[in-house]
């Protein structure tokens, strides 16, 4: 185990859609739960599902909410795609390059979850530029 996981709660209204979502199609180890919370294992990192009875709305763009994976390893990325068409989870934005040829070259797909949260899986070329790079001005399609 890492010495540091990442944590992220987001809000759902149903945690059986979620748990089917999340551990049927893309793979989630499922924690503990309550009715009003669950606790899902997204490749080593611990995502918290949160029921809220506030109406969840779709975001109008990518930005500025969004969270996902970075790939180190580009089969892992392409694993991970090829279970999302196999369990036709919906693609928020299909898979493409972005940024051919430059330093954050990197294949990228965006998915919804059935509450609007959206998700980031992706895979740099050049694995400085995740964190690096830092004389490009550009951080995702805004300059």
């Amino acid at each position: 185990m890492n010495s540091v996981l990442f944590h992220l709660a987001f809000p759902v209204s149903d945690i059986e859609q979620t748990k089917d979502y999340y551990g049927n199609g893309l793979g989630c180890n499922i924690g503990r739960e309550t009715n009003h919370a669950i606790i899902l294992n997204l490749y080593g990192n611990q995502l918290v599902a949160h029921v809220t009875e506030e109406p969840l709305k779709p975001q109008k763009g990518i930005y500025p909410r969004h969270f996902g994976l970075i790939f180190t390893v580009k089969s892992d990325w392409e694993e991970l795609l090829e279970r999302v068409k196999q369990r036709n989870l919906t693609f928020y934005q299909e898979p493409r390059l972005r940024f051919a040829g430059q330093i954050t070259e990197h294949s990228t797909f965006f998915l919804q979850d059935p509450f609007y949260n959206l998700m980031e899986l992706k895979y740099y070329r050049y694995q400085e530029a995740i964190f690096g790079s830092c004389e490009v001005t550009a951080i995702g399609d805004w300059v």
